[in-house]
C-alpha cells in the first residue's frame, strides 16, 4: 500500500511540473491571440505530419524486430509493433514505464522474454540518444551566433561583461579546457581506484548499468542487414524532422521559417519529450516555444505552434496505440494486471542477454 502511495504521489507530483511548465509558458500572454492562432491554422500540413509519423511508428517497429531478430527471438512484426504502440500509449500516462510495459506485452504475445526485450529497448535508447547529441551539436554549431545572441539577450539578460564574453570566446575555450581536464582527472582516479570501487555496491549498480548499455550498442553488430536498419534508423529521424518542419507552413507565422529552424524544433523537442514528464506536456512546449523564439517568433505563435505539434502527435499515439492496446488484449484474454509487475531485472542480467 505504502509503495502504490509514493507512485501516485510521484505521478501527481510529475503532473503537478508538467502544469507548472504550462503555466509559465504562457504567463503574460494574450490567450485569445494564441486561441485564434491555432484556430487559424492550416490542418492540412498536419494531417500529412500525421500520416508521415505513422509511417514512422511501423519503421520503428520494423527496427525493433530487427533488433530482436538479432537476439535469436522471431518474433511477428504485428506483435512487436502492437508492443511497441502500447508502450508509446502508457507512456503518456505512466513516464519511462512504457518501456517496461511494452517488453512485458512482448512476452506474453510473442514469447519474448523480458530481459532481452529490455536489452533491445536500451541499445535503442542509446542509439537514438547519440543521434540527438549529435543533432543538437551541429544544429548549435550552424546557428552559434543566433543562439549564443538569444541566449545573451533573454536568458543571462545581457550586459557588459555577457557582451564582452561575446566579443571574446577565449573565456569559453579555457573553461572548455578546464572542464576536460577535470574529466580526464576524474577518469584516471576511477581507473586508478577501480578495485577499491567494485567493493561498492552503488558503485557496481551503476558500472553494471553502463556496461548493460555499451553492450546493448554493440549487440546489433548481429544484425544481418545493417544497411537495412541504418535505413529504418535514418527514416525514423527523417519523419521526426519533418513533422516538424511540414508544421511550420500550418501557420503564416512560421511559414518562412527554414529547415535549420526545423532541425532546432526537432532537437529541442525532443529534449522536452524525453524529459520524465507524461507525454512531454509541458517541457516539449516550452523548449519548442523558446528555440522559436531565437527565429523570431512570437511567443504566442511559438506556443500554439507547440501545442498543435503536441496534440496531433498525442491523438495520433492514443489512436494507434489504442487499437495496439485492443488487439494485444483480445489476443491474450488478459487485461493490464501484471503488465509492470514483472521482476526487475538487474543490468548484469541486462547485459547478458545482449551479448
Amino acid at each position: 500500500m505504502g509503495k502504490k502511495i509514493l507512485n501516485i504521489l510521484k505521478y501527481a507530483l510529475l503532473l503537478a511540473f508538467s502544469g507548472a511548465l504550462m503555466v509559465y509558458a504562457v504567463r503574460g500572454q494574450d490567450l485569445s491571440r494564441i486561441g485564434q492562432y491555432m484556430r487559424e491554422a492550416n490542418y492540412f500540413w498536419m494531417g500529412l505530419t500525421m500520416i508521415l509519423s505513422a509511417l514512422g511508428y511501423f519503421s520503428r517497429g520494423y527496427r525493433w524486430k530487427m533488433q530482436l531478430d538479432a537476439a535469436g527471438q522471431k518474433a511477428g512484426f504485428w506483435d512487436v509493433y502492437h508492443a511497441m504502440m502500447v508502450g508509446y500509449l502508457a507512456n503518456l500516462v505512466l513516464p519511462r514505464m512504457g518501456e517496461v510495459i511494452r517488453c512485458s506485452v512482448l512476452r506474453r504475445n510473442g514469447g519474448v522474454p523480458v530481459q532481452v526485450a529490455l536489452g533491445s529497448v536500451i541499445t535503442e535508447r542509446v542509439i537514438d540518444v547519440l543521434i540527438l547529441f549529435s543533432l543538437l551539436g551541429a544544429t548549435l554549431m550552424l546557428d552559434f551566433n543566433k543562439f549564443w545572441a538569444f541566449t545573451v539577450d533573454k536568458i543571462l539578460g545581457g550586459g557588459a561583461a555577457v557582451d564582452a564574453m561575446a566579443r571574446n570566446r577565449t573565456p569559453l575555450l579555457i573553461a572548455a579546457g578546464i572542464a576536460v581536464l577535470l574529466g580526464l582527472s576524474v577518469l584516471w582516479a576511477l581507473v586508478r581506484n577501480l578495485e577499491r570501487l567494485r567493493q561498492n555496491a552503488l558503485f557496481n549498480k551503476l558500472f553494471n548499468f553502463l556496461s548493460g548499455l555499451l553492450a546493448g550498442v554493440f549487440s546489433i553488430r548481429r544484425i544481418e542487414h545493417k544497411w537495412l536498419f541504418l535505413f529504418h534508423t535514418f527514416f525514423t529521424w527523417l519523419v521526426y524532422f519533418l513533422m516538424d518542419y511540414l508544421a511550420f507552413f500550418a501557420f503564416p507565422e512560421t511559414y518562412n521559417l527554414g529547415w535549420r529552424a526545423g532541425l532546432a524544433a526537432l532537437t529541442f523537442g525532443a529534449v522536452g519529450m524525453a524529459a520524465p514528464v507524461s507525454g512531454g506536456i509541458g517541457t516539449f512546449h516550452l523548449l519548442v516555444q523558446s528555440i522559436l523564439l531565437a527565429f523570431g517568433i512570437s511567443p504566442e505563435a511559438g506556443i500554439a505552434y507547440a501545442l498543435v505539434v503536441h496534440g496531433a502527435q498525442t491523438l495520433l499515439v492514443v489512436l494507434m496505440g489504442g487499437i495496439s492496446f485492443a488487439i494485444s488484449m483480445l489476443k491474450t484474454g488478459k487485461g493490464l494486471r501484471g503488465l509492470t509487475d514483472e521482476p526487475i531485472l538487474d543490468e548484469t542480467t541486462v547485459a547478458a542477454n545482449v551479448e
